[in-house]
C-alpha cells in the first residue's frame, strides 16, 4: 500500500492541530537534522524490529488505526516519540504532546478538557506524555477516566521501569511496550539515509564520509538515533568549511568528551551494579572488571562501589576466604586516602580478587536461618547452666548449675553440653561449602558435631 499521499495529507492535519509550542511549528530550516529526519512512515523506523516488524501485533494495530493506550519504555533516542507520532498519523487523530518535566496538573486538565471536547465532536486525540514517570500519583490518576472513556489514546514514554515508577491503576489501563537501544548497524542506516535525503537531510550539500567514520559516529551515539544524527550534523557543519569531507580529524573535535548512557538514580544504575555483583558471584573477573569500568565511566561514586564490594566480600566470598573482607576494608581506606585516579586501580584490583577467589554464602544462609528461628520460637529462656550467677540468690535458684568449663574438658570442648534453649534442642545453621578455607572448617565442624551427637546419645 502506498502511504505517501495519505501521510502528506495527514501531516497537514497534524500540523494544523498540534499546539503552538510544538516542535512541528518551527520552519524546516530551523529544525535540527534529527527532527527533520524523523520517520514519516513506519517502514522508515530503524531498530525495534520485534515491535514493528511486518505482521507484528503492534504494527497491525498501528496500520489499521485501531490503537490502544500504551506505555513505551526504553532508553533515550530509541523511537518512543516517533512511534507515538505514527500512531496519531495512521489513526488520523490529533497529536498532543506534553512533558511531565514542564507540565503541571492545571495544564494537564486543560489538555484533557480540549481532548474531551474533540471526542464529543467525533475526533480522536493521541495524548503523548513524555517522561511520564515524573508525574506523581495524583497527576497520573487524572488520565484514568479519560482513558476509560476513550476520549484520549494515552501514550506515555518513560526511560524508567514502569513497575516501579507508574501506579498500578494507570498500568492496568495501558499495555507496556519495551523498546531497545538501537544497534550500531541500524544507526548507520539512519545516518546514510540522512546523507542521501535532499529534501530533509544533508543530500546535495556535498557532504562525504567513509564507512569507517560513519560507524564511529554510530558507535558514539550509544544506541541513540537522535544523538547519532546530531553528531553527524555537527560534523557536517565543521566539514563544510574543509571541502565537505568528514575526516578523522573532524571526528576528534565532534566526539571529544563523549559519555555513555548512565543514570545515577535510575534503572541503568541498578542494572549495572546488579551485573557487577553477579559477575563477582559467578567468579568472572573479566566481566566484573568491565561493569566496574562502565560504572566509573558513567560517573558512579567510587565510594559507593567500595561499599558494595565490601558487601560482596561478606555475602558472597564469606568464610571461604576471610582475607577478602580485610582487603575490601583496606582498599576502601586506600581510595579515601588517594582518591581518583590513583585509587581507581586499587578498586579495580579488589574487583579482580573478589571475582577470582573461592565463594561461599554459607555464613549468610546460616545467619538468615538463625534469624528465622528467633522469629519463630519467640523469647526462649537461657538454659540455667549457661546463666551467670553473680549473687547468692541466683546460685540458690540454680543459675550456672551443671555448667562445664570447656578449658577443663578433654580437647577443650565439653561435648555433652548444649548451648541452645531447652525447648529448641540442637540446631545446625552453618553448613560450610567445599571451597577455600571452608574445606578445613567443614572437616573440623563435621567431626565436632558427630562427636557431640555421640556424647549426648551414648
Amino acid at each position: 500500500m502506498n502511504l505517501t499521499p495519505f501521510l502528506r495529507q495527514n501531516a497537514v492535519v497534524a500540523k494544523k492541530h498540534i499546539p503552538s509550542d510544538s516542535l512541528f511549528q518551527a520552519p524546516e530550516g530551523l529544525k535540527p537534522l534529527a527532527e527533520r529526519m524523523r520517520p514519516a512512515a513506519i517502514d522508515e523506523m530503524v531498530g525495534q524490529r520485534r515491535l514493528v516488524a511486518p505482521g507484528s501485533a503492534l504494527r497491525r494495530a498501528v496500520e489499521s488505526g485501531r490503537v490502544h493506550s500504551m506505555i513505551l519504555w526504553g532508553p533515550p533516542g530509541c523511537g518512543k516519540t516517533t512511534l507515538a507520532l505514527l500512531l496519531a498519523r495512521y489513526a488520523e487523530a490529533e497529536f498532543i504532546a506534553i512533558s511531565a518535566v514542564l507540565s503541571g496538573l492545571p495544564q494537564v486538565r486543560e489538555v484533557l478538557a480540549a481532548a474531551e471536547q474533540r471526542f464529543k465532536e467525533g475526533r480522536r486525540t493521541v495524548l503523548f506524555v513524555d517522561e511520564v514517570h515524573r508525574f506523581n500519583k495524583t497527576q497520573q490518576d487524572a488520565f484514568l477516566p479519560h482513558i476509560e472513556r476513550g476520549s484520549i489514546l494515552f501514550v506515555g514514554a518513560t526511560t524508567e521501569n514502569p513497575s516501579f515508577e507508574l501506579n498500578s491503576a494507570l498500568l492496568s489501563r495501558c499495555r507496556v511496550h519495551v523498546l531497545e537501544a538501537v544497534s550500531r548497524e541500524d544507526i548507520v542506516q539512519a545516518l546514510e539515509r540522512a546523507l542521501a535525503d535532499e529534501a530533509r537531510g544533508l543530500g546535495g550539500q556535498g557532504i562525504t564520509v567513509d564507512a569507517e567514520r560513519l560507524r564511529e559516529i554510530a558507535g558514539a551515539a550509544d544506541g541513540d538515533v537522535r544523538r547519532g544524527l546530531t553528531l553527524l550534523e555537527i560534523a557536517a557543519e565543521l566539514a563544510a568549511d574543509e571541502g565537505g569531507h568528514i575526516t578523522q580529524a573532524t571526528l576528534v573535535q565532534v566526539l571529544a568528551d563523549r559519555t555513555r548512557r548512565f543514570d545515577k538514580q535510575g534503572e541503568q544504575f541498578y542494572d549495572q551494579i546488579s551485573a557487577l555483583h553477579k559477575s563477582v558471584r559467578s567468579s568472572n573477573p573479566d566481566a566484573a572488571l568491565y561493569w566496574f569500568a562502565r560504572m566509573l565511566d558513567g560517573g558512579c561514586d567510587p565510594i559507593y562501589l567500595a561499599r558494595r564490594m565490601t558487601r560482596m566480600a561478606i555475602e558472597d566470598v564469606g568464610l571461604a576466604d576471610p582475607r577478602a573482607l580485610q582487603m575490601a576494608i583496606e582498599t576502601w581506606d586506600a581510595y579515601e586516602r588517594m582518591g581518583s585516579p590513583e585509587g581507581d586501580l586499587a578498586l579495580a584490583q579488589l574487583v579482580i580478587y573478589l571475582a577470582s577467589c573461592a565463594k561461599s554464602n554459607a555464613g549468610y544462609v546460616a545467619f538468615k536461618a538463625a534469624q528465622s528461628d528467633v522469629r519463630e520460637h519467640g523469647t526462649q529462656d537461657v538454659p540455667l547452666h549457661l546463666r551467670n550467677a553473680p549473687t547468692k540468690l541466683m546460685k540458690e535458684l540454680g543459675y550456672g548449675t551443671g555448667y562445664q568449663y570447656d578449658h577443663d574438658a578433654p580437647d577443650g570442648i565439653a561435648l555433652d553440653q548444649t548451648a541452645f534453649p531447652d525447648a529448641m534442642g540442637e540446631k545446625v545453621y552453618y553448613e560450610p561449602v567445599d571451597r577455600g578455607l571452608e574445606i578445613k572448617l567443614k572437616a573440623k565442624l563435621d567431626a565436632l558435631r558427630a562427636a557431640r551427637n555421640a556424647a549426648r546419645n551414648p
